[in-house]
Protein backbone atom coordinates (compact mmCIF):
# COMPACT_ATOMS: atom_id res chain seq x y z
CA UNK A 1 0.00 0.00 0.00
CA UNK A 2 0.82 3.73 -0.72
CA UNK A 3 0.84 6.19 1.79
CA UNK A 4 -0.07 9.90 0.15
CA UNK A 5 0.36 12.75 2.91
CA UNK A 6 -1.81 15.79 1.97
CA UNK A 7 -3.21 18.69 4.48
CA UNK A 8 -6.51 18.32 3.16
CA UNK A 9 -8.26 16.09 0.77
CA UNK A 10 -11.20 16.68 -0.85
CA UNK A 11 -13.59 13.61 -2.15
CA UNK A 12 -15.32 14.35 -5.22
CA UNK A 13 -14.38 16.69 -8.26
CA UNK A 14 -17.89 17.82 -9.00
CA UNK A 15 -18.56 21.66 -8.24
CA UNK A 16 -18.80 21.25 -4.46
CA UNK A 17 -15.12 19.46 -4.55
CA UNK A 18 -13.35 21.83 -6.91
CA UNK A 19 -14.59 24.92 -4.87
CA UNK A 20 -13.63 23.74 -1.71
CA UNK A 21 -10.22 22.87 -3.48
CA UNK A 22 -9.48 26.26 -4.54
CA UNK A 23 -10.78 27.53 -1.26
CA UNK A 24 -8.39 25.74 0.64
CA UNK A 25 -5.47 26.13 -1.53
CA UNK A 26 -5.95 30.34 -1.40
CA UNK A 27 -6.22 30.06 2.06
CA UNK A 28 -2.44 29.15 2.36
CA UNK A 29 0.29 27.92 -0.43
CA UNK A 30 2.26 25.87 2.28
CA UNK A 31 -0.72 23.57 1.86
CA UNK A 32 -0.81 20.60 -0.01
CA UNK A 33 -4.47 19.98 -1.42
CA UNK A 34 -5.11 16.53 -2.54
CA UNK A 35 -8.61 16.00 -5.03
CA UNK A 36 -9.48 12.26 -5.08
CA UNK A 37 -12.08 11.25 -7.66
CA UNK A 38 -13.40 8.10 -9.48
CA UNK A 39 -13.71 10.30 -12.65
CA UNK A 40 -11.06 11.96 -15.38
CA UNK A 41 -11.09 15.53 -16.00
CA UNK A 42 -14.11 17.55 -15.28
CA UNK A 43 -16.38 14.74 -15.75
CA UNK A 44 -17.96 15.05 -12.64
CA UNK A 45 -21.81 15.16 -13.08
CA UNK A 46 -22.13 19.23 -11.94
CA UNK A 47 -21.05 19.10 -15.82
CA UNK A 48 -24.87 17.85 -16.81
CA UNK A 49 -26.35 20.53 -15.08
CA UNK A 50 -28.12 22.55 -17.45
CA UNK A 51 -31.07 25.01 -16.08
CA UNK A 52 -28.91 27.84 -14.08
CA UNK A 53 -27.55 28.87 -10.23
CA UNK A 54 -29.88 31.13 -7.83
CA UNK A 55 -28.41 33.97 -7.07
CA UNK A 56 -30.18 37.53 -5.98
CA UNK A 57 -28.13 39.56 -8.03
CA UNK A 58 -30.10 43.00 -8.86
CA UNK A 59 -32.46 43.78 -5.81
CA UNK A 60 -33.18 47.21 -7.18
CA UNK A 61 -34.00 45.96 -10.69
CA UNK A 62 -36.05 42.72 -10.20
CA UNK A 63 -37.50 43.96 -6.27
CA UNK A 64 -35.85 40.63 -5.21
CA UNK A 65 -34.00 39.97 -1.50
CA UNK A 66 -31.87 37.57 -0.15
CA UNK A 67 -34.91 37.20 2.54
CA UNK A 68 -37.16 36.45 -0.34
CA UNK A 69 -34.89 33.80 -2.19
CA UNK A 70 -34.52 32.35 1.61
CA UNK A 71 -38.00 32.50 2.18
CA UNK A 72 -38.82 30.71 -0.98
CA UNK A 73 -36.27 28.10 -0.14
CA UNK A 74 -38.19 27.72 3.05
CA UNK A 75 -41.66 27.20 1.25
CA UNK A 76 -40.39 25.38 -1.78
CA UNK A 77 -38.79 22.55 0.77
CA UNK A 78 -41.90 22.31 2.64
CA UNK A 79 -40.59 23.93 5.87
CA UNK A 80 -38.49 21.10 6.62
CA UNK A 81 -35.93 23.18 5.70
CA UNK A 82 -32.98 25.02 8.68
CA UNK A 83 -34.18 28.57 8.02
CA UNK A 84 -30.44 29.69 9.12
CA UNK A 85 -29.03 27.31 6.18
CA UNK A 86 -31.73 28.99 3.67
CA UNK A 87 -30.93 32.60 4.71
CA UNK A 88 -27.00 31.52 4.62
CA UNK A 89 -27.21 30.20 0.98
CA UNK A 90 -29.26 33.48 0.09
CA UNK A 91 -26.51 36.05 1.09
CA UNK A 92 -23.73 33.76 -0.23
CA UNK A 93 -24.70 32.73 -3.43
CA UNK A 94 -23.85 35.99 -5.01
CA UNK A 95 -20.23 36.51 -4.26
CA UNK A 96 -19.99 32.81 -5.90
CA UNK A 97 -21.54 33.96 -9.18
CA UNK A 98 -19.39 36.81 -8.96
CA UNK A 99 -15.96 34.76 -8.38
CA UNK A 100 -17.35 31.86 -10.97
CA UNK A 101 -17.62 35.24 -13.35
CA UNK A 102 -14.13 36.27 -12.83
CA UNK A 103 -12.43 32.89 -13.64
CA UNK A 104 -14.41 33.23 -16.89
CA UNK A 105 -17.66 31.46 -16.98
CA UNK A 106 -18.96 33.18 -19.41
CA UNK A 107 -22.54 33.74 -18.29
CA UNK A 108 -26.02 34.59 -20.88
CA UNK A 109 -26.65 38.43 -20.72
CA UNK A 110 -28.63 41.01 -21.45
CA UNK A 111 -28.35 43.24 -24.25
CA UNK A 112 -27.37 45.74 -21.29
CA UNK A 113 -24.64 43.68 -20.41
CA UNK A 114 -26.06 42.56 -17.10
CA UNK A 115 -26.34 38.96 -16.36
CA UNK A 116 -29.64 37.52 -17.53
CA UNK A 117 -31.82 35.69 -15.03
CA UNK A 118 -34.93 33.44 -15.25
CA UNK A 119 -37.86 32.31 -12.81
CA UNK A 120 -37.37 28.81 -11.71
CA UNK A 121 -40.24 26.87 -9.97
CA UNK A 122 -40.95 27.42 -6.89
CA UNK A 123 -39.33 31.09 -7.08
CA UNK A 124 -41.39 34.42 -6.73
CA UNK A 125 -38.67 36.45 -9.01
CA UNK A 126 -36.35 35.82 -11.76
CA UNK A 127 -32.80 34.97 -9.72
CA UNK A 128 -31.20 31.96 -11.86
CA UNK A 129 -28.03 32.73 -13.78
CA UNK A 130 -27.09 30.71 -16.47
CA UNK A 131 -25.17 30.13 -19.68
CA UNK A 132 -27.66 29.42 -22.06
CA UNK A 133 -29.22 25.45 -20.91
CA UNK A 134 -25.06 24.39 -20.67
CA UNK A 135 -24.28 25.88 -17.18
CA UNK A 136 -22.50 23.10 -15.59
CA UNK A 137 -20.65 22.23 -18.67
CA UNK A 138 -19.27 25.65 -18.69
CA UNK A 139 -18.55 26.19 -14.82
CA UNK A 140 -16.97 22.88 -14.58
CA UNK A 141 -14.61 23.38 -17.79
CA UNK A 142 -13.76 26.70 -16.65
CA UNK A 143 -13.12 25.64 -12.69
CA UNK A 144 -11.34 22.59 -13.50
CA UNK A 145 -8.90 24.31 -15.71
CA UNK A 146 -8.34 27.08 -12.80
CA UNK A 147 -8.14 24.50 -10.30
CA UNK A 148 -5.42 22.84 -12.30
CA UNK A 149 -3.37 26.21 -12.27
CA UNK A 150 -3.49 26.07 -8.67
CA UNK A 151 0.47 24.55 -7.74
CA UNK A 152 -0.65 23.10 -4.42
CA UNK A 153 -3.59 21.26 -6.15
CA UNK A 154 -3.15 17.64 -6.89
CA UNK A 155 -5.42 15.46 -8.93
CA UNK A 156 -5.58 11.26 -8.44
CA UNK A 157 -8.70 10.53 -10.99
CA UNK A 158 -9.69 7.14 -11.40
CA UNK A 159 -9.35 6.79 -7.45
CA UNK A 160 -12.56 4.79 -6.25
CA UNK A 161 -12.37 5.68 -2.54
CA UNK A 162 -13.32 2.26 -0.55
CA UNK A 163 -13.60 3.55 2.93
CA UNK A 164 -12.77 6.39 5.30
CA UNK A 165 -10.51 6.26 7.96
CA UNK A 166 -12.32 7.50 10.60
CA UNK A 167 -11.41 6.46 14.55
CA UNK A 168 -12.83 7.85 18.41
CA UNK A 169 -14.53 10.39 16.48
CA UNK A 170 -11.48 11.81 14.54
CA UNK A 171 -11.18 11.96 11.02
CA UNK A 172 -7.73 10.44 9.85
CA UNK A 173 -7.61 10.16 5.57
CA UNK A 174 -9.79 7.93 2.49
CA UNK A 175 -8.63 4.49 1.28
CA UNK A 176 -9.01 4.17 -2.75
CA UNK A 177 -8.19 2.14 -4.92
CA UNK A 178 -6.20 3.91 -8.16
CA UNK A 179 -8.16 2.28 -11.11
CA UNK A 180 -5.43 2.59 -13.89
CA UNK A 181 -2.22 0.44 -12.04
CA UNK A 182 -4.51 -1.23 -9.52
CA UNK A 183 -2.89 -0.09 -6.27
CA UNK A 184 -4.87 0.78 -2.95
CA UNK A 185 -3.63 4.12 -1.44
CA UNK A 186 -4.09 5.61 1.94
CA UNK A 187 -4.73 9.68 1.41
CA UNK A 188 -3.36 10.44 4.97
CA UNK A 189 -4.57 14.01 6.11
CA UNK A 190 -5.48 15.56 9.10
CA UNK A 191 -8.43 17.75 7.56
CA UNK A 192 -11.00 16.16 4.90
CA UNK A 193 -13.74 17.59 2.36
CA UNK A 194 -16.88 15.09 1.38
CA UNK A 195 -18.28 16.23 -2.01
CA UNK A 196 -19.00 12.64 -3.68
CA UNK A 197 -22.56 14.19 -5.33
CA UNK A 198 -25.55 11.87 -4.86
CA UNK A 199 -26.72 8.28 -5.83
CA UNK A 200 -29.48 8.61 -8.30
CA UNK A 201 -28.20 4.87 -9.46
CA UNK A 202 -29.70 3.06 -6.27
CA UNK A 203 -32.83 3.74 -9.27
CA UNK A 204 -33.87 2.44 -12.50
CA UNK A 205 -34.85 5.80 -14.06
CA UNK A 206 -32.76 8.60 -13.55
CA UNK A 207 -30.97 11.57 -15.05
CA UNK A 208 -28.08 11.17 -12.74
CA UNK A 209 -24.67 9.91 -14.51
CA UNK A 210 -23.26 5.87 -13.66
CA UNK A 211 -20.98 7.07 -11.80
CA UNK A 212 -23.58 8.80 -9.19
CA UNK A 213 -23.79 5.46 -7.28
CA UNK A 214 -24.02 7.08 -3.69
CA UNK A 215 -21.44 4.56 -2.29
CA UNK A 216 -19.55 6.77 0.15
CA UNK A 217 -23.06 7.64 1.89
CA UNK A 218 -22.90 4.13 3.22
CA UNK A 219 -19.32 4.40 3.72
CA UNK A 220 -20.43 7.08 5.93
CA UNK A 221 -23.12 4.59 7.76
CA UNK A 222 -20.20 2.09 8.27
CA UNK A 223 -18.17 4.53 10.41
CA UNK A 224 -21.19 5.60 12.59
CA UNK A 225 -21.61 8.78 11.04
CA UNK A 226 -25.86 9.51 10.54
CA UNK A 227 -27.92 10.30 7.34
CA UNK A 228 -30.79 12.72 7.48
CA UNK A 229 -33.53 13.18 5.66
CA UNK A 230 -32.62 10.30 3.19
CA UNK A 231 -36.62 9.57 2.87
CA UNK A 232 -36.31 12.51 0.24
CA UNK A 233 -35.67 12.12 -2.95
CA UNK A 234 -36.51 14.59 -5.72
CA UNK A 235 -37.77 13.70 -8.51
CA UNK A 236 -37.68 15.46 -11.31
CA UNK A 237 -40.46 16.16 -13.77
CA UNK A 238 -38.41 16.46 -17.10
CA UNK A 239 -36.37 13.39 -17.86
CA UNK A 240 -36.27 12.69 -21.37
CA UNK A 241 -38.64 9.35 -22.68
CA UNK A 242 -36.93 6.50 -22.63
CA UNK A 243 -33.24 7.23 -21.87
CA UNK A 244 -33.92 9.37 -18.84
CA UNK A 245 -31.55 12.32 -20.08
CA UNK A 246 -32.98 15.19 -18.13
CA UNK A 247 -34.52 18.25 -19.97
CA UNK A 248 -34.13 20.98 -17.84
CA UNK A 249 -36.45 23.00 -16.09
CA UNK A 250 -34.93 25.90 -18.12
CA UNK A 251 -37.50 24.92 -21.03
CA UNK A 252 -40.82 25.78 -18.93
CA UNK A 253 -38.28 28.54 -17.54
CA UNK A 254 -38.94 30.06 -21.58
CA UNK A 255 -42.35 29.56 -21.30
CA UNK A 256 -42.61 24.96 -22.88
CA UNK A 257 -45.80 23.78 -21.56
CA UNK A 258 -46.45 20.24 -20.04
CA UNK A 259 -49.90 18.93 -22.08
CA UNK A 260 -51.24 15.86 -21.51
CA UNK A 261 -52.80 13.11 -24.14
CA UNK A 262 -56.08 15.58 -24.79
CA UNK A 263 -53.84 18.75 -25.04
CA UNK A 264 -54.36 20.16 -21.59
CA UNK A 265 -52.32 21.75 -19.81
CA UNK A 266 -53.08 19.99 -16.72
CA UNK A 267 -50.88 21.57 -14.25
CA UNK A 268 -54.38 24.15 -14.01
CA UNK A 269 -55.50 21.38 -11.84
CA UNK A 270 -52.89 21.26 -9.50
CA UNK A 271 -50.92 24.07 -9.10
CA UNK A 272 -53.06 27.22 -10.43
CA UNK A 273 -51.26 30.25 -9.81
CA UNK A 274 -47.71 29.25 -11.12
CA UNK A 275 -48.83 26.28 -13.61
CA UNK A 276 -45.20 24.51 -15.17
CA UNK A 277 -43.28 26.70 -12.64
CA UNK A 278 -44.98 25.18 -9.31
CA UNK A 279 -41.73 23.28 -7.22
CA UNK A 280 -40.49 20.15 -9.18
CA UNK A 281 -42.21 17.64 -6.62
CA UNK A 282 -45.78 19.51 -7.73
CA UNK A 283 -44.84 18.97 -10.85
CA UNK A 284 -43.75 15.08 -11.02
CA UNK A 285 -46.89 14.28 -8.60
CA UNK A 286 -48.94 15.85 -10.99
CA UNK A 287 -47.52 14.21 -14.00
CA UNK A 288 -47.91 11.05 -12.08
CA UNK A 289 -51.38 11.64 -11.22
CA UNK A 290 -52.37 12.13 -15.18
CA UNK A 291 -50.95 9.19 -16.17
CA UNK A 292 -53.14 6.98 -13.34
CA UNK A 293 -56.41 8.41 -14.47
CA UNK A 294 -55.02 7.47 -18.06
CA UNK A 295 -54.61 11.06 -19.44
CA UNK A 296 -50.86 10.21 -20.37
CA UNK A 297 -48.71 8.48 -23.71
CA UNK A 298 -47.40 5.10 -23.30
CA UNK A 299 -44.00 4.25 -24.23
CA UNK A 300 -44.01 0.89 -25.71
CA UNK A 301 -47.33 0.39 -23.75
CA UNK A 302 -45.26 0.41 -20.21
CA UNK A 303 -43.81 3.92 -19.81
CA UNK A 304 -46.39 6.53 -19.37
CA UNK A 305 -45.44 9.62 -20.37
CA UNK A 306 -46.85 13.59 -21.18
CA UNK A 307 -45.65 16.47 -23.62
CA UNK A 308 -43.28 19.02 -23.15
CA UNK A 309 -44.75 22.02 -26.01
CA UNK A 310 -42.28 24.47 -26.80
CA UNK A 311 -43.79 24.91 -30.27
CA UNK A 312 -45.32 28.59 -29.53
CA UNK A 313 -42.00 29.65 -28.81
CA UNK A 314 -40.00 32.10 -31.03
CA UNK A 315 -37.57 29.46 -32.44
CA UNK A 316 -34.83 32.09 -32.68
CA UNK A 317 -34.79 32.59 -29.10
CA UNK A 318 -34.92 28.43 -28.36
CA UNK A 319 -31.83 28.33 -30.46
CA UNK A 320 -30.03 31.03 -28.29
CA UNK A 321 -31.24 29.96 -25.01
CA UNK A 322 -31.79 26.29 -25.29
CA UNK A 323 -29.73 24.56 -27.77
CA UNK A 324 -29.09 21.20 -25.73
CA UNK A 325 -32.47 20.76 -25.74
CA UNK A 326 -32.81 21.26 -29.56
CA UNK A 327 -29.99 18.36 -30.05
CA UNK A 328 -31.08 15.80 -27.02
CA UNK A 329 -34.62 15.55 -28.50
CA UNK A 330 -33.64 15.36 -31.90
CA UNK A 331 -30.69 12.65 -30.91
CA UNK A 332 -32.35 10.51 -28.27
CA UNK A 333 -36.00 11.30 -28.97
CA UNK A 334 -36.18 11.52 -32.89
CA UNK A 335 -38.29 14.30 -32.47
CA UNK A 336 -38.87 18.00 -33.66
CA UNK A 337 -39.40 20.10 -31.01
CA UNK A 338 -40.54 23.01 -32.93
CA UNK A 339 -43.27 21.06 -34.72
CA UNK A 340 -44.23 17.86 -32.10
CA UNK A 341 -44.29 17.07 -28.59
CA UNK A 342 -40.72 15.89 -26.58
CA UNK A 343 -41.77 12.48 -24.48
CA UNK A 344 -40.94 13.41 -20.93
CA UNK A 345 -41.74 11.62 -17.44
CA UNK A 346 -40.21 11.76 -14.00
CA UNK A 347 -36.59 10.14 -13.02
CA UNK A 348 -34.93 10.35 -9.86
CA UNK A 349 -32.76 13.59 -9.74
CA UNK A 350 -31.50 14.54 -6.46
CA UNK A 351 -31.09 13.34 -2.91
CA UNK A 352 -32.81 16.43 -0.67
CA UNK A 353 -30.77 13.92 2.14
CA UNK A 354 -27.42 12.84 2.70
CA UNK A 355 -24.40 12.92 5.13
CA UNK A 356 -25.06 14.83 8.99
CA UNK A 357 -23.84 18.51 8.96
CA UNK A 358 -23.78 21.48 11.10
CA UNK A 359 -24.66 24.77 9.53
CA UNK A 360 -20.91 25.58 8.26
CA UNK A 361 -21.16 22.14 6.98
CA UNK A 362 -19.15 20.07 9.50
CA UNK A 363 -20.09 16.57 9.74
CA UNK A 364 -21.71 16.08 13.23
CA UNK A 365 -22.58 12.61 14.57
CA UNK A 366 -26.00 11.67 16.07
CA UNK A 367 -25.37 13.54 19.43
CA UNK A 368 -24.04 16.90 17.61
CA UNK A 369 -20.37 16.26 18.01
CA UNK A 370 -17.93 17.15 15.13
CA UNK A 371 -16.12 14.06 13.71
CA UNK A 372 -12.79 16.21 13.97
CA UNK A 373 -11.04 17.25 10.95
CA UNK A 374 -14.19 16.33 8.64
CA UNK A 375 -16.68 18.50 6.53
CA UNK A 376 -19.14 17.74 3.60
CA UNK A 377 -20.66 19.87 0.71
CA UNK A 378 -22.97 19.76 -1.91
CA UNK A 379 -25.77 16.92 -2.49
CA UNK A 380 -23.48 14.24 -0.69
CA UNK A 381 -24.45 16.73 2.52
CA UNK A 382 -27.42 17.47 4.38
CA UNK A 383 -26.62 20.99 5.81
CA UNK A 384 -30.67 21.06 5.62
CA UNK A 385 -31.00 24.04 3.27
CA UNK A 386 -33.66 22.48 0.93
CA UNK A 387 -35.60 20.60 3.49
CA UNK A 388 -37.68 18.28 1.49
CA UNK A 389 -37.65 19.63 -1.81
CA UNK A 390 -35.34 21.55 -3.47
CA UNK A 391 -36.36 24.36 -5.87
CA UNK A 392 -34.22 24.31 -9.07
CA UNK A 393 -30.97 25.75 -9.44
CA UNK A 394 -30.36 26.01 -5.77
CA UNK A 395 -28.18 23.45 -6.12
CA UNK A 396 -25.33 24.77 -7.92
CA UNK A 397 -25.21 27.62 -5.48
CA UNK A 398 -25.15 24.77 -3.13
CA UNK A 399 -22.30 23.21 -4.10
CA UNK A 400 -20.07 26.24 -4.62
CA UNK A 401 -21.84 28.18 -1.02
CA UNK A 402 -20.43 25.02 1.23
CA UNK A 403 -18.18 23.96 -1.13
CA UNK A 404 -15.82 27.26 -0.69
CA UNK A 405 -17.07 27.74 3.48
CA UNK A 406 -16.21 24.00 3.89
CA UNK A 407 -12.79 24.45 1.94
CA UNK A 408 -11.16 27.10 3.94
CA UNK A 409 -12.62 25.31 7.27
CA UNK A 410 -10.70 22.44 6.26
CA UNK A 411 -7.32 24.51 5.36
CA UNK A 412 -7.62 26.62 9.01
CA UNK A 413 -7.85 23.47 10.93
CA UNK A 414 -5.36 22.20 8.81
CA UNK A 415 -2.67 24.75 9.11
CA UNK A 416 -2.95 24.03 12.87
CA UNK A 417 -3.31 20.21 13.06
CA UNK A 418 0.04 18.81 10.58
CA UNK A 419 0.11 15.57 9.86
CA UNK A 420 1.32 13.42 13.12
CA UNK A 421 3.05 10.23 12.71
CA UNK A 422 1.19 7.50 11.70
CA UNK A 423 -0.29 5.33 14.58
CA UNK A 424 -0.06 1.90 14.11
CA UNK A 425 -4.24 1.52 15.10
CA UNK A 426 -4.35 3.79 11.95
CA UNK A 427 -2.21 1.66 9.43
CA UNK A 428 -3.70 -1.40 10.60
CA UNK A 429 -7.11 0.19 9.56
CA UNK A 430 -5.98 0.72 6.04
CA UNK A 431 -4.03 -2.54 5.12
CA UNK A 432 -7.08 -4.42 6.67
CA UNK A 433 -9.18 -2.27 4.03
CA UNK A 434 -6.54 -3.19 1.44
CA UNK A 435 -7.26 -7.23 2.50
CA UNK A 436 -10.76 -6.77 2.39
CA UNK A 437 -11.29 -5.53 -0.93
CA UNK A 438 -8.99 -7.82 -2.55
CA UNK A 439 -10.60 -10.69 -0.78
CA UNK A 440 -13.25 -11.17 -3.69
CA UNK A 441 -10.38 -11.63 -5.82
CA UNK A 442 -8.56 -14.19 -4.64
CA UNK A 443 -11.53 -16.46 -4.36
CA UNK A 444 -12.05 -19.66 -6.99
CA UNK A 445 -15.65 -20.01 -6.84
CA UNK A 446 -17.40 -19.86 -10.10
CA UNK A 447 -21.16 -18.98 -10.79
CA UNK A 448 -23.17 -17.79 -7.52
CA UNK A 449 -23.93 -14.43 -7.92
CA UNK A 450 -23.53 -11.49 -10.03
CA UNK A 451 -22.52 -8.08 -8.87
CA UNK A 452 -25.06 -6.64 -11.35
CA UNK A 453 -27.78 -9.18 -10.87
CA UNK A 454 -27.91 -7.65 -7.39
CA UNK A 455 -27.46 -3.78 -8.58
CA UNK A 456 -30.43 -4.76 -10.96
CA UNK A 457 -32.82 -5.58 -8.00
CA UNK A 458 -31.75 -2.79 -6.14
CA UNK A 459 -32.77 -0.53 -8.74
CA UNK A 460 -36.14 -2.51 -9.04
CA UNK A 461 -37.12 -2.20 -5.19
CA UNK A 462 -36.47 1.26 -4.54
CA UNK A 463 -38.26 1.87 -7.80
CA UNK A 464 -41.27 0.28 -6.02
CA UNK A 465 -40.82 1.18 -2.31
CA UNK A 466 -39.26 4.83 -2.49
CA UNK A 467 -41.10 6.24 -5.76
CA UNK A 468 -43.06 8.85 -5.97
CA UNK A 469 -46.14 7.51 -4.40
CA UNK A 470 -45.44 5.09 -1.60
CA UNK A 471 -47.42 3.34 1.12
CA UNK A 472 -46.20 1.33 4.11
CA UNK A 473 -47.01 -2.47 2.36
CA UNK A 474 -44.64 -1.10 -0.52
CA UNK A 475 -41.63 0.21 1.34
CA UNK A 476 -41.54 -2.54 3.92
CA UNK A 477 -41.44 -5.10 0.63
CA UNK A 478 -38.63 -2.95 -0.61
CA UNK A 479 -36.78 -3.20 2.82
CA UNK A 480 -37.17 -6.79 3.10
CA UNK A 481 -35.53 -7.43 -0.46
CA UNK A 482 -32.63 -5.16 0.57
CA UNK A 483 -32.45 -7.31 3.98
CA UNK A 484 -31.71 -10.50 1.30
CA UNK A 485 -29.32 -7.97 -1.09
CA UNK A 486 -27.06 -7.00 1.88
CA UNK A 487 -26.16 -10.56 2.56
CA UNK A 488 -26.24 -11.51 -1.13
CA UNK A 489 -23.62 -8.90 -1.86
CA UNK A 490 -21.49 -10.59 0.49
CA UNK A 491 -21.49 -13.48 -2.14
CA UNK A 492 -21.06 -12.37 -5.06
CA UNK A 493 -18.53 -14.00 -7.28
CA UNK A 494 -16.67 -12.20 -9.87
CA UNK A 495 -15.40 -13.43 -13.03
CA UNK A 496 -12.63 -11.01 -13.56
CA UNK A 497 -9.58 -11.25 -11.25
CA UNK A 498 -7.04 -8.60 -12.73
CA UNK A 499 -6.22 -5.54 -10.54
CA UNK A 500 -5.80 -2.74 -13.58
CA UNK A 501 -9.40 -1.28 -14.54
CA UNK A 502 -11.46 -4.02 -12.82
CA UNK A 503 -14.93 -2.59 -13.21
CA UNK A 504 -16.40 -5.58 -11.92
CA UNK A 505 -14.87 -4.43 -8.70
CA UNK A 506 -15.83 -1.35 -8.92
CA UNK A 507 -19.57 -2.18 -9.04
CA UNK A 508 -19.22 -4.85 -6.18
CA UNK A 509 -17.34 -1.41 -4.25
CA UNK A 510 -20.16 0.75 -5.19
CA UNK A 511 -22.62 -1.95 -4.16
CA UNK A 512 -21.07 -2.30 -0.51
CA UNK A 513 -22.07 1.31 0.10
CA UNK A 514 -25.43 1.89 -1.87
CA UNK A 515 -27.32 -1.17 -0.49
CA UNK A 516 -27.22 0.63 3.38
CA UNK A 517 -27.49 4.16 2.16
CA UNK A 518 -30.65 3.18 0.24
CA UNK A 519 -32.13 1.24 3.20
CA UNK A 520 -31.30 4.42 5.42
CA UNK A 521 -34.00 5.66 2.76
CA UNK A 522 -36.42 3.11 3.43
CA UNK A 523 -36.43 3.27 6.74
CA UNK A 524 -37.00 7.65 6.67
CA UNK A 525 -39.70 6.23 4.16
CA UNK A 526 -41.33 3.65 6.34
CA UNK A 527 -41.41 5.74 9.91
CA UNK A 528 -42.72 9.13 8.27
CA UNK A 529 -46.48 8.49 8.77
CA UNK A 530 -47.32 12.01 6.05
CA UNK A 531 -46.48 13.26 2.85
CA UNK A 532 -44.06 15.87 2.89
CA UNK A 533 -42.49 17.36 -0.12
CA UNK A 534 -41.08 14.83 -2.23
CA UNK A 535 -42.01 12.07 0.58
CA UNK A 536 -45.60 11.49 -0.51
CA UNK A 537 -47.71 8.67 1.60
CA UNK A 538 -50.93 7.26 -0.19
CA UNK A 539 -51.67 6.19 3.23
CA UNK A 540 -51.13 9.39 4.97
CA UNK A 541 -51.68 12.20 2.64
CA UNK A 542 -51.32 15.16 4.72
CA UNK A 543 -48.09 17.00 5.93
CA UNK A 544 -48.56 16.74 9.71
CA UNK A 545 -46.24 19.44 10.90
CA UNK A 546 -47.77 18.52 15.00
CA UNK A 547 -45.70 15.43 14.63
CA UNK A 548 -43.64 15.02 12.04
CA UNK A 549 -41.84 18.55 11.26
CA UNK A 550 -38.45 17.06 12.18
CA UNK A 551 -35.07 15.26 10.46
CA UNK A 552 -34.95 12.26 9.95
CA UNK A 553 -31.68 10.56 11.29
CA UNK A 554 -30.68 6.78 10.07
CA UNK A 555 -27.18 5.96 11.72
CA UNK A 556 -25.20 2.12 11.92
CA UNK A 557 -24.22 0.76 15.68
CA UNK A 558 -22.73 -2.47 14.56
CA UNK A 559 -25.18 -4.32 11.95
CA UNK A 560 -28.46 -2.18 13.76
CA UNK A 561 -29.30 0.69 12.32
CA UNK A 562 -30.97 3.42 14.53
CA UNK A 563 -33.39 5.81 13.39
CA UNK A 564 -33.64 9.26 15.93
CA UNK A 565 -35.05 12.79 15.19
CA UNK A 566 -33.53 16.34 15.29
CA UNK A 567 -35.74 19.82 15.50
CA UNK A 568 -36.19 21.80 12.18
CA UNK A 569 -34.39 25.58 12.66
CA UNK A 570 -37.64 28.02 12.22
CA UNK A 571 -36.44 31.41 13.18
CA UNK A 572 -38.56 33.60 10.34
CA UNK A 573 -41.26 31.77 9.04
CA UNK A 574 -43.68 29.47 10.61
CA UNK A 575 -45.47 26.51 8.57
CA UNK A 576 -47.96 27.79 6.19
CA UNK A 577 -50.49 25.90 3.55
CA UNK A 578 -48.45 25.44 0.80
CA UNK A 579 -49.94 26.98 -2.47
CA UNK A 580 -48.68 27.64 -6.14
Amino acid sequence: MEFITCDVVVLGSGLAGLRAATAAASVSEKLEVCVVTKVSGPRSHSISAEGGMAAVLYPEKTGDSPHLHAYDTVKGGDFLVDQDAAMLLAESAPGEVWFLEKIGVPWTREPDGSLALRRFGGMSKPRTVFAKDKTGFYIMTTLYKYARGIPNIKFYEEHLVTKLVVKHGRFYGLVAINMRRGEVRFFRAPAGVLAAGGGGRMFKLTTMGHLNTGEVLGFALREGIPLKDMEFVQWHPTALVPSGILISEAARAEGAYLVNRLGERFLKRYAPQQMELAPRDVVSRAIAMECKAGRGFTWRGELCYVGLDIRHLDPQRVKERLPLLLELAKTYAGVDPFSELIPVAPAVHYFMGGINTDLYGRVVDAEGNWIAGLWAAGEVASVSVHGANRLGSNSLSECAVWGRLTGEQAAKYALEHKVSALEERIKNLAEEEERRIFYKLARKETGGTSASWVRNQLQLAMMKGAGIFRDEQSVAQAMATLTKLLSAVKEVNMHDVSRVYNMELREVVELDGMLPAAYAILLGAYFRKESRGAHYRLDHQHRDDKNWLKHTLVYRVGDAYVTTYTPVKIERWPPEIRQY
